[in-house]
Parts: C-alpha cells; sequence; structure tokens
C-alpha cells in the first residue's frame, strides 16, 4: 500500500490560501455543530518518525475553540501505564460528548511491539464507532531520504538535538522493514468504521490541507447523519437465533438449587481456612504483579455485600479496593458507557471488587428503558472483548450472580425494614424493581449465556442460604487464584 503512494504531491494551487481560509472557517463551525448534537470526535496521528505529527497537529487545531478540544501526546509510558492493561491509558482518555481529543501515537504503536492483535484493535474501535464517535486516522508517510534529512536537520540545532535517538537512527536504517509492517497495520485495521487516510507529508501545506479537509469531510458526514436519524431504527424488533437462543428458552437460573446450606459450624470451620489460604495468595497477587477483578451482580438482597466482606477481612486494605457502582452522573453519561469501569480497573498487583458493575447495561438499562435496543444488545460483544482483552494482558476476572428466589427476596425485604440499623438498605425503588422480576430474570438469562466466556467465566451463586453463598464464593476465589499463582 504505501509502496503505491505517490508522495511527492504538492498544494500548487494559486488559490491555496483561500481554500485554506475558507476550510478553517467550516471546520470551526462544525466543531460548534457537533458539540451542540454531543458527537465525540478522536483524531489518530500515527506515521513515520519525522514525518511532522506534531506539526500537522499544531496547524490543525488552529481553527477550533480550545475549550473544546485537548491534546495527548502518548509516545512514553509511564510507569502507572505498565501496571494497567494496554488499552487502559487510551480507554480514559476517551472523550465525552461534544468534545475532540487528538492523539500524537495511539493503540498502534502497540501493533509495533506485538502488544495488541489486530481484532482487539477492530473491536476496540467499532464499540466507539458504533456509540456515534466519529474516530479519524491519520497516517503521515515520507520517504526514507527525506526522514534521513529531517532527522539530521533536527540532530543539528541545539534546541531540537534532543528528539532525534538512536531509535529514530534505527527505525531510518529499518525503512523499509517499517514499510511492510505498517502496510500490513494499515491493511488489518482500515475499516468501514474507522478507516485510515495516508497523508503524503513530503509537503506541508498539502499535507495540512490534506488533513483539515478530511476532518471537515468526516465531520459534515457525522452531523448529516445526526441531523437525519429517525427513530424507525429504534422500533425494529431483532429476532434472536440459534444455540444461544435455544439455552435463553430453557432458563439458565431454572435450575439452580437455591435448597444447598450450611451448618454454623461448618461455616465457621471453611470460612476460617478459606481465609487463611486468601491472605497468603493476596500477598503473591502483589509480589507477582498479578491484577483481580471481582464483579458481582444479583438480585437485590441477594447477599453481594456479605459476600464482599469475607473476602476483604482476610486482605491488607492497601492492595485492594470495592468499587461500589450508582447510577451514572452527568460526566459518565457524556462518555461511553464502559469509560467509568476503565478507571476504576486494578493495577497490577492489586484487587477491585465491583458492588454491581458494567453489566448495567444489559440489565437495569435494558429493562428501564435508559439504553436503546441497539445500544444493549451490541453490548454483550463489547463486554466480551474488554474482558477478553483485560484477561490477555495477565488479570483474573471472576464474575458472580449472587441468587435467590423471589419469596427469599421479599423476607429479606421485610426484615430490613423491621431492623433499625438495616432500614437503609431497602428503598422503594427496590419494591418496585421486584415487580419487574420476569423481566430482569429474563434479561439475567440472556446475559449469563452470552457473556460467560473461557477468559471470564460467570458463577451462580445459589444464596439462598448466605452462608453457602458466601463458602462458595471464597472457594471459587481461591481456586483461581490458586490456579495462576501457584499453591
Amino acid at each position: 500500500m504505501l509502496s503505491q503512494i505517490d508522495l511527492n504531491k504538492k498544494a500548487d494551487w494559486q488559490d491555496y490560501e483561500l481554500r485554506m481560509s475558507q476550510l478553517e472557517l467550516r471546520m470551526g463551525e462544525l466543531q460548534r455543530k457537533c458539540r451542540e448534537l454531543g458527537i465525540p470526535i478522536m483524531i489518530l496521528f500515527e506515521g513515520f518518525e519525522a514525518s511532522g505529527k506534531g506539526t500537522m497537529i499544531g496547524k490543525m487545531i488552529r481553527p477550533l475553540d480550545p475549550r473544546g478540544f485537548k491534546v495527548y501526546t502518548m509516545e512514553k509510558e509511564y510507569e502507572e501505564d505498565k501496571m494497567h492493561p494496554y488499552l487502559w491509558r487510551y480507554s480514559i482518555k476517551t472523550p465525552e460528548r461534544g468534545r475532540i481529543h487528538i492523539f500524537d501515537k495511539s493503540w498502534y504503536q502497540g501493533l509495533e511491539e506485538g502488544g495488541v492483535w489486530y481484532d482487539e484493535i477492530r473491536q476496540y474501535e467499532k464499540q466507539f464507532t458504533d456509540d456515534g464517535m466519529v474516530l479519524i486516522k491519520f497516517f503521515l508517510a515520507i520517504t526514507k531520504k527525506e526522514q534521513k534529512k529531517r532527522l539530521e536537520a533536527l540532530a543539528e540545532k541545539k534546541n531540537t538535538k534532543w528528539r532525534v535517538t538512536k531509535k529514530d537512527w534505527k527505525k531510518n536504517k529499518d525503512y523499509d522493514w517499517y514499510v511492510d509492517e505498517y502496510d500490513a497495520m494499515l491493511i488489518e485495521t482500515d475499516t468501514p468504521n474507522a478507516p485510515w487516510t495516508i497523508v503524503e507529508a513530503m509537503e506541508k501545506k498539502y499535507a495540512i490541507y490534506k488533513i483539515i479537509s478530511t476532518v471537515v469531510s468526516r465531520m459534515e458526514e457525522a452531523v448529516k447523519q445526526r441531523e437525519n436519524a429517525t427513530l424507525a431504527a429504534n422500533e425494529q424488533k431483532e429476532v434472536l437465533g440459534g444455540q444461544g437462543e435455544e439455552k435463553l428458552l430453557n432458563g439458565v437460573l431454572k435450575g439452580v438449587d437455591l435448597s444447598l446450606d450450611l451448618s454454623p459450624e461448618e461455616y465457621k470451620e471453611k470460612r476460617k481456612k478459606l481465609q487463611k489460604r486468601l491472605s497468603k495468595l493476596h500477598n503473591k497477587m502483589y509480589l507477582q504483579r498479578v491484577p483481580v477483578i471481582l464483579a458481582f451482580e444479583g438480585w437485590d438482597a441477594g447477599g453481594k455485600g456479605g459476600a464482599i466482606k469475607r473476602i476483604t477481612q482476610c486482605m491488607d486494605p492497601r492492595g485492594y479496593e470495592v468499587v461500589p457502582i450508582a447510577s451514572p452522573n452527568d460526566t459518565e453519561k457524556a462518555h461511553h458507557y464502559l469509560w467509568r469501569f476503565w478507571e476504576k480497573f486494578p493495577k497490577d498487583g492489586h484487587m477491585a471488587i465491583f458492588d454491581r458493575t458494567w453489566y448495567g447495561r444489559v440489565l437495569v438499562e435494558r429493562i428501564e428503558g435508559f439504553a436503546k435496543e441497539e445500544e444493549w444488545k451490541r453490548a454483550y460483544s463489547e463486554i466480551n472483548a474488554m474482558e477478553a482483552h483485560l484477561v490477555n494482558e495477565g488479570a483474573i476476572v471472576l464474575k458472580f450472580w449472587m441468587h435467590i428466589d423471589k419469596d427469599e427476596q421479599e423476607r429479606r425485604f421485610k426484615q430490613r425494614q423491621e431492623t433499625p440499623e438495616k432500614q437503609w438498605k431497602i428503598t422503594d425503588e427496590d419494591w418496585r424493581n421486584r415487580a419487574k422480576w420476569g423481566e430482569y430474570e429474563k434479561a439475567v438469562d440472556e446475559m449469563i449465556v452470552r457473556t460467560s466466556t473461557q477468559e471470564a467465566p460467570w458463577y451462580i451463586i445459589e444464596a439462598n442460604s448466605k452462608l453457602y453463598a458466601r463458602i462458595k464464593v471464597l472457594e471459587i476465589v481461591v481456586e483461581a487464584l490458586e490456579a495462576v499463582l501457584g499453591k
């Protein structure tokens, strides 16, 4: 691909300045329109060393309102970044609706080092574009001779010689090898939703004109699509099919034996032994730098808090965080729904325990209508891709559904109402949600079928007996950690 590009293109039009001024004016108008319509925009700059990425970014942002964009220089990976999954540092910097975020180097630099597979990248970008983000990707190309010339010019000047490293000279020497690698990257990740624009960057005037005209074109397209959107797509009903639907009709939760129980004596003995093992494993987690994510979902009053408490009782509080998830605030609503969870994922050697999770998208947001049908339906694949990335980066991901029957829930609700120190746990919303038990049961069945994967399986916990449920959770956590960390 790159070898077929004519890199000697020039902006030799007599009316170049007039064209540029019109483009810049239009770009400013479109920024305001995108902000008004809540369209997020992410612009990535990749390319050969010394191809002018920084210069192009500086010229591109000139027509924009500086209050509406932010530029991130991502080439350097800091220690905090290294202690998280590879995509973490990019995910927490994605723009909220109506804003523009510009990346000088992006997740594509990991491909040079074998950091991320192409399929992961395609899935990662698709979750953003499916959610309405405009993703614009530029690759700046120059010849080997021009690259060497620019590196020499930078190295000769006192104020810029620090920018040229041994790695840059090696990349110039291995230019042909990089052409092949970049070709593969561009071909594999050029998709309809996130296409690459190759910028012939030998002449700066031509390069910036192509960049700004591309941004304007993509913004105009996004505005037109948003303004012409109709409600027809939201009203269409998609019919599920295949083996997955067969399982849904059988009902995953219907076969759970909720009569399982433990005596207080047996519970006390098992808890003591399991917590002792977990305490040692928590130290191993830190020493071996293995991150652990525990995700708890379940019926209201299903015993999530009690199970979490028995896990944390035996661990050093400096090495874990319990993350209670409530309704998203205005800032969180302005981002992709997974953004607020990326921020809370643990660094290497630490544990994050989520009391409610990203599965709210396919549960409460589905049932209560906070997410459109096409949004919660595509969430299954988005969540699977995110969890697979976490596991591929070395994390242990365990997901628990705390299951009780409707009668047990009613008994616990009434007990909370009658116990002064527990009354804060019961709200009118709990009773309202209970009235939709059947809808939630169907949603939970579908959630488990579609998102219980080899990388991140669901564990259904028989929780009518609190004692039995707490021990089962502890056993699963201990056994999973021992399988990775060693006994």
